[in-house]
């Protein structure tokens, strides 16, 4: 088993392979340091390390939000990718860090539901404690996670931490029976996205709390009338309420996280 914290012996493991994986990043931690810290222990591990950022601008402690970008992209990275995820608002207290191995991939990050979409959809084939003793209570991104994704990059999985069984469920609230879903993630543009497919309809009747209005259904921004809310199907194939060269979000107060009928 390896030390996370004992540097050498870590990158003693790495290196006996020359075959490492992508390294993948999602985090909360936007234009700060933090991702540019990770990212130097990786690579003083693996010098020759490939890292690509998926979403750095998750919002903050926002871990459904993380986890729906995740499970919504990662089978657009090369099988065998690490994904290194953090957004961890439980960040030093007793909540587990978390290595997952699925049929394809590799998660890294705190066991708080954040990699559980993804990895589960993906089916999971082996989990592994790590293990925090001597970290810094406050970045296990730099302490913990970066160091086992780079581990894991140099094909040792097997040696990190304890095998366990548990992984923190997280699931999102989707009834299609009611046409009722949720607002899972405001995205940079301001457009409000749902985990609600389509229905083929040209007029929706959208029910957000006691508020209710009809929306139009467009195919592209630019059919849209300006100023006039209404929805698209987004990159996911879910539902979006969006305005046409404007900030939906900002425009309605409506906040991720919540339930939405449409239908």
């Amino acid at each position: 088993m390896i030390n996370l914290l004992n540097g050498r012996a870590v990158i003693e493991c790495v290196l006996k392979s020359m075959r490492e994986s992508m390294i993948v990043f999602l985090t909360d931690f936007g234009q700060s340091e933090y991702v540019g810290v990770m990212k130097g222990v990786i690579h003083s591990m693996l010098p020759n390390a490939k890292t690509v950022d998926l979403c750095n601008s998750i919002s903050p402690q926002n871990v459904r939000e993380g986890a729906w970008v995740l499970l919504k992209n990662y089978k657009y990275f090369p099988q065998s990718s690490v994904f290194l995820c953090v957004v961890d608002p439980g960040v030093g207290t007793a909540r587990r860090g978390i290595a997952v191995k699925t049929k394809n991939y590799y998660f890294v990050g705190p066991d708080n539901g954040l990699v559980f979409p993804a990895a589960s959809d993906d089916e999971i084939v082996e989990l592994r404690a790590l293990h925090s003793r001597g970290a810094s209570k406050t970045f296990h991104g730099r302490d913990v996670f970066a160091k086992a994704a780079a581990a894991i990059a140099g094909k040792v999985f097997e040696k990190l931490g304890e095998k366990t069984v548990h992984l923190t469920h997280l699931g999102f609230h989707l009834d299609l029976d009611k046409r009722e879903g949720e607002l899972v993630r405001i995205d940079s543009f301001g457009n409000i996205v749902t985990n609600l497919p389509s229905a083929g309809k040209r007029e929706y009747s959208v029910k957000y709390g006691s508020l209710e209005r009809k929306m139009k259904f467009h195919e592209t921004y630019a059919e849209a009338r300006e100023r006039m809310p209404f929805l698209l199907e987004g990159s996911s194939g879910t539902l979006e309420i969006s305005l046409k060269n404007g900030n939906a979000a900002e425009l309605l107060g409506w906040k991720s996280g919540k339930k939405i009928v449409i239908k």
